[in-house]
């Protein structure tokens, strides 16, 4: 198909489609006229690529993940691993949020509405 009709089927620009292609996410032949085709197939595997990406995975993240996703294999187990990774990730992070967001409230805590006291001296 060509870069319009996937472009209309998957809600992408054709920026975002030339984009993906760049970088080895969406693979198309070139036809005789020079123009893009691209196997219908693409219409799922970019509506994975948004999904994952909607779920906090990075296109670097999402282009290591291609050989999981391979016909022809149980990519199960795999994508279980690479899901349980991505939320132990983001678990830490929310941690860290969480840490950075009890000093900050101590330090408001601590700083008088008026006067010189600054709350961001070490303590």
């Amino acid at each position: 198909m060509r870069i319009g009709t996937l472009a209309s089927l998957t809600g992408l620009s054709r920026d975002s489609l030339r984009f993906y292609e760049k970088r080895g996410l969406l693979q198309a032949r070139r036809a005789s006229n020079g123009y893009r085709d691209y196997p219908e197939e693409a219409v799922q595997w970019l509506g994975y690529v948004r999904t994952a990406q909607q779920l906090g995975f990075t296109l670097a993240e999402i282009a290591a993940d291609l050989p999981l996703l391979a016909e022809g294999q149980d990519a199960g187990p795999a994508l279980r691993a690479t899901l349980a990774r991505k939320l132990a990730d983001i678990d830490a992070r929310i941690a860290a949020l969480q840490s950075l967001r009890t000093g900050l409230a101590a330090r408001l805590a601590e700083t008088p509405e008026t006067g010189a006291s600054c709350p961001l001296r070490p303590t």
